[in-house]
């Protein structure tokens, strides 16, 4: 039985789901031990498990999920509001969790099969990925061969299964090459720690080793299916127009947020210290309250704002998209670009806080554990993806709006 006809009401799971504000409580009791391993989280180049099994306690991995599955299927402005929350403790473990929250929305575009692959024999179960297609699969009989390294896998240490990309050959023509997500079990794959970097350390973002691994058919989701909104899953969860959003709508947007709450929480440590700190250079002279320069209070009111602005980007754009399914319409190549702008953008104003708060953080910002320059570095660091560079995106908005071809990821 098709699963849209076991549930008539597939767009409203049962009322015992929590709401945003719950969630919110809930991730409030957990923040502070997440954020007192924050150091540690950075040093150790992963997020600890300890930090994934307390927000899988409060159903961090379910806020995006099926309800066939036993997630709450919430929309996706809910689970970046939660992040932009998150982040303000860790941005690495915001990265890290928004991602494997992100991407049970992504496993439940795959077909029914590949789903229960995932979920029936573990229902915990969460994926990590690497979206560059840089290595060709191999046809083979009922499925694909993949081998090769994959590159920059958020999270790998934390998941179950990967979304490998790879590029298919063409039945009918060897030539061309689709690019696709291919689901791959963690067993089929070794971890090489090739992570050390200077920002988002603690997402231990490393590199996927493969070696003639077997992937069956179902277990595979073309791009041009999960950009367009128009794939298994939509089908299968026809009640719930959410799951038509084409993808990059949605998961660039967690990514997205980690910036914003990590500006977010630079701001609120910064004005904590700030607001008892007095100077005592010889230069601005000593023993006054840095709270009375008006250098210092213009730093807060652009941090303020350029936060304020972003959160409300992305929350308007997500928030529009559901509005657009829910309406019965498709989401257009518009309005793909204006959620990419608007994510890229977030990501721009979110370093611009960044920079106002730690470039007078003085000698104390050098500190390592300092959690403004931890911020400015993540922040940098996310700014850094080619998903929110802002001159790949937002010239590709520019091409959109001159009548020109966008060229870029939308």
């Amino acid at each position: 039985m098709a699963v849209a006809a076991q549930r008539k009401d597939q767009g409203r799971p049962a009322l015992s789901r929590p709401d945003l504000a719950e969630l919110k409580s809930r991730l409030a009791r957990v923040r502070p031990e997440i954020e007192a391993r924050a150091h540690a989280t950075e040093k150790a180049c992963r997020v600890p498990e300890a930090n994934i099994d307390a927000l899988r306690a409060i159903g961090y991995f379910d806020i995006v999920k099926p309800a066939l599955f036993g997630g709450f299927e919430h929309d996706f402005d809910v689970l970046v509001e939660l992040n932009i929350e998150l982040a303000k403790s860790c941005a690495s473990t915001a990265w890290v969790a928004g991602l494997l929250a992100a991407h049970q929305w992504l496993v439940a575009s795959f077909p029914e099969q590949a789903q229960r692959d995932v979920w029936d024999e573990n229902p915990d179960a969460v994926a990590c990925g690497s979206y560059a297609p840089a290595t060709k699969a191999v046809s083979a009989e009922g499925g694909y061969r993949l081998s090769g390294r994959w590159s920059f896998a958020s999270g790998c240490d934390n998941a179950q299964w990967s979304l490998c990309a790879a590029l298919l050959p063409s039945d009918d023509n060897a030539a061309r090459l689709t690019p696709a997500f291919l689901l791959v079990r963690a067993n089929d794959y070794t971890i090489d720690d090739t992570w050390n970097v200077v920002g988002l350390a603690g997402t231990g973002s490393k590199t996927l080793v493969l070696d003639d691994v077997f992937v069956p058919a179902h277990r595979v989701l073309s791009f041009s299916a999960t950009t367009s909104g128009e794939t298994p899953g939509a089908q299968l969860y026809a009640g719930n127009a959410a799951f038509a959003i084409p993808m990059l709508c949605n998961i660039p947007s967690c990514l997205a947020s980690t910036a914003v709450g990590a500006a977010a929480g630079a701001l609120d440590e910064y004005l904590v210290r700030t607001s008892k700190r007095v100077t005592r250079g010889a230069v601005a002279g000593s023993n006054n309250r840095m709270a009375e320069f008006p250098t210092i209070q213009l730093r807060v009111a652009e941090a303020a704002a350029s936060v304020d602005a972003a959160r409300e980007v992305l929350l308007r754009d997500l928030r529009e998209r559901a509005q657009t399914v829910r309406a019965g319409a498709s989401v257009s190549v518009d309005d793909r670009i204006v959620s990419r702008r608007g994510q890229a953008f977030a990501v721009n104003l979110a370093i611009r806080a960044a920079e106002a708060l730690n470039a007078s953080t003085g000698g104390q910002g050098l500190d390592l554990a300092n959690p403004v320059q931890r911020a400015w570095r993540d922040v940098n660091a996310v700014g850094r993806h080619i998903s929110m560079n802002w001159d790949a995106v937002g010239t590709m908005y520019g091409q959109m709006a001159l009548g020109l071809p966008p060229q870029g990821q939308y």
